[in-house]
């Protein structure tokens, strides 16, 4: 299947050849325009959109905010923008695109197709903002969002060589939680903490997260492993050779091994063996996002979990069992690297405010936890 979204500028294409010479990716001058335009997009929305349209529909709350809680918020809009675009167009791609039927191990590690370019392209300008804004801001986002962003900018570009282009969309159907994500994220800032909303939202988090990421996943990851296996015990090179060509324009090949003559999925192939730092790479790659994911689900119960019990359950736990006194001041305290905001709620990425009402001398006291995930991709 053909790239359905427009064709690049003359020059683009040209412009970037240099540098796709120099990486091996030798696709990428076909997507660079779609990789511009997603960065180019989402750091609009990053720094225009989202404070303009979140202060018309949140007056109250988005302008009060600390410069620290709003790059939170706008990145939150990013990745809720981002998530249900390339959803839609990556099961799309996999609806419609009739090529990735045909493809066998080789096709799968070697073959590549216009549409599975296109969310390629999509993917990594995304990932490329993503990068820069965890890189600038790492001590709100923390490392393992750094991490995160560099592993999945490799996996998605290495599709432009092309290596395991029909995986694009397939590994790309882990943001379908991230909607969810970022609605649950939102419920704490709107003041709606432990509402019925954010319950039945947390429940389909948990689903969507757990079926899309572990599931679904760690099923396609053990598939792409037992493909890139295959290709690293075949000896030889990939050997392209014209055998025919149709009315359509379609060129056909055969490859050293292969059974039946291959269309033009295999245009980029040329002569290829998987060389192992290479299949290292991109294994190791998506290996750190798997163990991130597993690590993520297992923090996001947790945080559910309190989000949702009984205030007085949370007050015994906090306060080692004394009961609380009605009444009095509110003292506001934080724990290591917690910054309180004016308004009395936390600064940062996934932090929870719990209110816990204790002392002796009948005050009350707000206590603040970090204690919550957010994942964008």
């Amino acid at each position: 299947m053909l790239d359905p979204f427009l064709s690049p500028p003359a020059f683009l294409p040209k412009l970037t050849q240099p540098l796709a010479d120099l990486l091996a990716l030798p696709t990428l001058p076909l997507h660079a325009h779609e990789i511009l335009l997603a960065f180019t997009f989402y750091h609009i929305v990053n720094t225009r959109l989202s404070p303009l349209l979140s202060t018309y529909l949140f007056p109250s709350i988005y302008p009060k905010l600390n410069r620290r809680t709003k790059i939170n918020w706008d990145v939150h809009v990013v990745s809720l923008v981002q998530s249900c675009l390339i959803n839609t167009l990556a099961l799309w791609v996999l609806w419609v695109d009739e090529e990735r039927t045909e493809m066998n191990w080789r096709g799968r590690v070697w073959g590549y197709t216009g549409a599975g370019g296109m969310i390629q392209g999509f993917a990594a300008g995304y990932f490329l903002w993503d990068l820069m804004v965890s890189s600038m801001n790492v001590g709100v986002f923390g490392w393992g969002l750094l991490a995160h962003a560099v592993s999945a900018l490799v996996v998605f570009s290495l599709g432009f060589r092309p290596f395991v282009n029909f995986y694009g969309p397939t590994f790309i159907l882990y943001e379908l939680s991230s909607p969810f994500l970022n609605f649950h994220w939102f419920f704490d800032k709107l003041h709606m903490t432990g509402s019925r909303a954010q319950l039945y939202n947390g429940l389909v988090l948990l689903f969507t997260f757990f079926g899309c990421r572990l599931v679904w996943g760690t099923y396609q990851s053990l598939r792409v492993y037992q493909d890139v296996w295959a290709a690293l015990q075949t000896p030889g090179t990939l050997v392209l050779t014209t055998t025919s060509g149709g009315n359509d324009g379609t060129v056909k090949g055969v490859v050293e091994g292969a059974e039946e003559p291959i269309s033009e999925i295999m245009k980029y192939a040329g002569e290829k063996v998987v060389p192992v730092w290479l299949a290292c790479t991109y294994l190791g790659s998506n290996i750190v996002l798997n163990t991130l994911n597993f690590y993520w689900f297992g923090k996001m119960i947790e945080t559910v979990k309190k989000r949702f019990k009984p205030p007085q359950e949370r007050s015994k736990e906090r306060s080692g069992g004394k009961e609380v006194a009605d009444g009095g001041p509110v003292e506001v305290t934080g724990g290591p690297g917690i910054v309180v905001e004016e308004d009395g709620s936390l600064l940062g990425d996934g932090i929870v405010v719990e209110r816990t009402e204790v002392g002796d001398d009948g005050r009350k006291v707000l206590t603040l936890e970090q204690e919550d995930v957010r994942r964008r991709r």
